[in-house]
């Protein structure tokens, strides 16, 4: 493709389209739990025999973006990624209500990641399929901290889309996919079994499993044991300044999932480097 553009304009063109993707993922993060659960609300009333609970038909591309406050529909222009913020000086146009500032963050965190990652790989398909996970990743993460949920309707069809990438060796072989799939997802749920097993309590979610098998598809099994050791280091780190804070409570649940996207993306951009130099130190390279 076209990876032999210099690197700044590779890594301008993914600012650019990153903020673009950025305003999406907004909308991802927004509706796609709602959606979730309108339809589990669907499937408890049919099995309940009941009537389906009356609710707007949602989904990613209807309605159109409004004020949450006022329903006002947000004109084109006003959904500039980040300017539009800044042009409505994070108000509303119509009732002035504020505007999270969370929504220029995602675009702008999106933006940046994009950029890094186009930098990193080119315009090439290595490129364009780190943009797409990392794309997913920025979602997760959000969803996870609102949410304490990692949708399957994202996580599953990545794990597909790792082992299909293999069979090209965008990243890893098909045999290490597999076996990075499967070892991701079980590791992780053979760690939940012996917590509930010693303390009667769940300490993480399915949600994880499942991202965990996504790096192991993408990168191999290889990779695994450093994403598991910067994630635990990662969340360790942030619930003990989080506890100091007075931001958490103990025993008051930290999710996971984010801790495992911030470590796998670290993976994807420098995963091979950092085990390179490790197995260097240590002599076992």
């Amino acid at each position: 493709m076209l990876e032999i553009l210099p690197g700044w304009l590779a890594a301008g063109t993914g600012l650019i389209f990153g903020l673009v993707v950025g305003s999406f993922l907004n909308v991802v993060i927004h509706r796609l739990p709602r959606m979730l659960e309108q339809e589990w609300r669907r499937e408890c009333a049919e099995l309940s025999g009941q009537e389906t609970p009356p609710a707007e038909t949602l989904s990613l591309v209807t309605p159109g973006s409004r004020c949450p406050h006022c329903g006002t529909p947000i004109k084109p222009w006003h959904n500039v990624p980040v300017l539009g913020y800044l042009w409505l000086r994070g108000r509303c146009a119509a009732c002035s209500a504020p505007i999270g500032l969370r929504y220029p963050l995602v675009e702008l965190a999106t933006g940046l990641l994009t950029a890094a990652v186009a930098w990193r790989f080119g315009l090439s398909w290595e490129g364009l399929a780190a943009a797409l996970l990392t794309w997913s990743l920025v979602a997760l993460t959000v969803i996870d901290i609102d949410h304490q949920l990692l949708p399957d309707r994202i996580t599953i069809p990545l794990v597909w889309t790792g082992l299909l990438f293999s069979v090209w060796g965008l990243f890893t072989t098909p045999g290490d996919a597999i076996v990075g799939a499967v070892s991701g997802y079980l590791s992780l749920w053979l760690v939940f079994q012996g917590f509930r097993l010693a303390t009667g309590k769940e300490g993480m979610g399915f949600g994880d499993f499942k991202l965990l098998a996504v790096f192991g598809a993408w990168f191999g099994w290889q990779l695994l044991p450093q994403i598991v050791l910067v994630s635990s280091v990662v969340g360790a780190v942030t619930g003990v300044a989080m506890m100091a804070a007075g931001r958490q409570g103990r025993g008051q649940p930290i999710p996971f999932g984010p801790f495992l996207a911030v470590a796998g993306w670290i993976a994807l951009m420098w995963g091979a480097e950092i085990n390179r130099t490790y197995l260097d130190l240590t002599g076992l390279g």
